[in-house]
């Protein structure tokens, strides 16, 4: 196998193929490589997930069925299978009369017989039950002669696949710790000596050689030493990048503040103190010639788009341009709808361009924003297009990061004629420890308070056996002016799915209520689902049935009711983005979670906790507690490094440390040559962050 060029040759035995093992052969290989693990290294890192209590015992008669102990026996008589489907048992006795009989099922005659010899001393370990009323053990997990050492009273079990056992496990396991070199100490020693951690080697001897189910913990010494070290090598990995993004030069663009202040002098009410904070950090990232990289992250409803066009009229008063970019076309066609006014009032020209732009008014946009006659454009991943050409791009705005990928950033920054800063906003609230995870090679603006006049919503939990109910309701609201969103969870009806369509609900409600209601989802034609949207919009039509595409950042202030059916089978983020719908205007807004009866555990925790809170960081935490991190963000484009022994779920506090300590130690060394930094690169190879090893290069 050959090595990466730069990898400490102290490191190679752990990164040799894992047939380079005793007793791996091409079988375990296989087994190996179906739990992802190829090299000794990766081997080093996976922890025993659970153990087994095994209790010496001197005499049968100490044995408490069913329980699995260790003791002496003296073998007797064999009783090999009378018929097909019989298993082969052995007759065992103490030193004390006890009986114990074991028990093996597809037998191998030849094997058992040379295993336990009829005379013979054996120590033998495995679960002890009562059959008939007589002491037997099925397939002992070990059969011993006197001289071998006896299984640990407590013994570390091990993930396995088809093909490997707990013993083969562990003979690999311990011949690769001996692969480990000595290293010196990567930790800040503050850090170190207030946990009472110990050094790395003893952290790995202990973490496989757990006493007891105590050891397993993610808090006990050892195992919290080794997810932190696996948080640090990651947050040095963000640290690098940040740096060398920091490092690309960026151009200083300080506004004067004059189109800023016509456009808030449009507004009903001021920005809130949090929107104002925002601001101004983006305004000092943006007025440095180092380019900004900032993430800003808001809740329901925060007020993220005005900071964005704030943010977006600092770039057009340093006489430059702004892109705002959505994920999909409803949304952009929003913004721009949204941002219009307060463009108008500051005297800037916003145009929006979406991948149905076609023909005349598409190549005018272009030429416009080439010729720098467009200060801001709105638009949706059409941007990227090879033709689209900017005059002078000083600012990209990310809306909903999480469905861009890091190419396409890359791919954003060379538009401009030098990398334009970047503001990835995202309306989804991201526990701390997973933004510093996710992102954390940017800096963090949060917007965690409510905009003057948002309303507080009513949330109620309603079975969907009071639909008619439900429905009488909506029939006096709709008297009244009302305007409501009705989600489903699927578009059509499924066999696979008892979940109501999005087509038959539309279809029912249509025959309750007439020509008041649209249908909107995803796979229609983006024509129809725009005349279904400015209907609704518009007054129009008073319902809109709807799938999950108004999850995020629809907007229709005079929208006061929002029902979403079967919310059981909805996550805890979604239902609090689909809330986030309503509650946008003047007129006080009701939220139904319509769910069917019986509600298991996991329905019952996310419905009550929408009910009881609004507070958007505070679900997260939740969401978190109860998917875990990949499932919060979505795990296919969820960009979360998959960790070995760290659990963010469990040790977020230890997130946040090693960022400070990768952060810190990057500017105390920046070319990590001192005897620490040395260490950390170390670690960062171990911990396989090749990629991130080149960016250190330079301080």
């Amino acid at each position: 196998m050959t090595q990466p060029k730069g990898r400490p040759p102290a490191l190679f035995p752990l990164f040799a193929g894992i047939d380079t093992l005793p007793g791996v052969g091409p079988k375990g290989q296989a087994a190996l490589a179906h739990l992802g693990i190829e090299r000794p290294r990766d081997l080093i890192l996976t922890l025993p997930n659970s153990g087994v209590i095994r209790r010496p015992i001197k005499r049968i008669l100490d044995a408490r069925p069913p329980e699995t102990v260790t003791l002496a026996v003296t073998v007797g008589r064999h009783h090999p299978p009378t018929g097909r489907g019989r298993p082969w048992r052995v007759h065992c006795g103490d030193d004390e009369g006890g009986d114990l009989t074991l028990v093996f099922f597809h037998p191998r005659g030849d094997w058992i017989e040379k295993q336990l010899p009829t005379g013979a001393r054996r120590l033998v370990s495995g679960k002890v039950e009562l059959f008939d009323g007589l002491a037997q053990m099925v397939h002992p997990d070990h059969v011993l002669r006197d001289d071998e050492p006896p299984p640990a009273a407590f013994e570390p079990v091990y993930p396995l696949s088809a093909g490997l056992t707990q013993r083969v496990m562990a003979r690999a396991v311990e011949a690769a710790l001996e692969r480990m070199p000595a290293a010196e100490e990567w930790i800040d020693p503050q850090v170190l000596s207030s946990r009472g951690w110990p050094d790395f080697a003893e952290a790995l001897r202990l973490a496989h050689a757990p006493s007891s189910p105590h050891d397993l913990s993610p808090d006990h010494p050892a195992r919290a030493r080794l997810a932190y070290d696996e948080f640090l090598a990651h947050q040095m990995t963000l640290a690098l990048v940040r740096r060398e993004k920091r490092r690309s030069k960026g151009r200083a663009s300080a506004g004067d503040g004059h189109l800023r202040r016509a456009a808030l002098s449009s507004l009903p009410w001021p920005p809130t103190g949090a929107q104002t904070r925002a601001v101004a950090e983006i305004a000092a990232d943006m007025a440095s010639d180092k380019r900004m990289s900032r993430l800003l992250q808001g809740d329901v409803g925060a007020g993220k788009t005005l900071v964005a066009m704030l943010s977006a009229l600092i770039a057009v008063e340093a006489g430059g341009q702004a892109v705002l970019m959505a994920p999909t076309e409803i949304l952009a066609r929003q913004h721009a709808r949204a941002l219009e006014p307060l463009a108008r009032a500051a005297g800037v020209r916003l145009a929006a361009l979406t991948g149905r732009d076609k023909g005349d008014l598409r190549t005018q946009v272009l030429q416009d924003l080439a010729e720098g006659r467009i200060d801001i454009l709105v638009g949706t991943h059409a941007v990227f297009q090879k033709d689209v050409h900017f005059n002078d791009l000083r600012l990209a705005i990310i809306d909903e990061q999480h469905r861009f990928g890091v190419a396409q950033r890359l791919e954003l920054s060379a538009k401009g004629q030098a990398p334009p800063d970047m503001l990835v906003m995202t309306a989804t609230p991201i526990p701390r420890s997973l933004a510093l995870t996710q992102y954390g090679d940017l800096d963090l603006s949060v917007l965690d308070e409510k905009p003057p006049g948002r309303q507080p919503i009513t949330t109620v939990m309603i079975s969907d056996q009071r639909l008619d109910e439900v429905t009488a309701r909506m029939r006096e609201a709709l008297g009244r002016g009302a305007r409501a969103y009705w989600v489903c969870p699927l578009v059509e009806e499924s066999e696979v799915s008892d979940l109501t369509a999005a087509e038959a609900r539309f279809q029912s409600l249509r025959a309750l209520f007439g020509d008041h209601v649209r249908l909107i989802h995803g796979q229609m034609p983006a024509d129809q689902r725009d005349a279904a949207m400015a209907d609704f919009a518009s007054g129009r039509a008073q319902i809109l049935v709807a799938t999950t595409v108004i999850e995020v950042g629809v907007d229709v202030p005079e929208a006061t009711i929002m029902v979403v059916e079967r919310a059981e089978s909805f996550g805890l983020a979604q239902l609090h983005q689909l809330r986030g719908r309503v509650g946008r205007g003047q007129g006080a807004s009701t939220c139904l979670l319509m769910y069917h009866p019986p509600l298991n555990e996991t329905g019952a925790r996310r419905l009550t906790t929408l009910r009881d809170t609004e507070d958007g960081f505070r679900i997260a935490e939740v969401d978190l507690e109860m998917r875990g991190a990949g499932d919060v963000i979505g795990t296919a484009q969820s960009g979360l490094p998959r960790f070995h022994v760290g659990d963010l779920e469990h040790q977020a506090g230890l997130m946040a440390t090693a960022r400070q300590d990768a952060r810190a130690l990057l500017e105390r060394d920046p070319t990590l040559d001192g005897p620490r930094g040395r260490a950390m690169r170390l670690l960062m190879w171990l911990m396989s962050q090749d990629e991130a090893i080149r960016l250190i290069k330079v301080g």
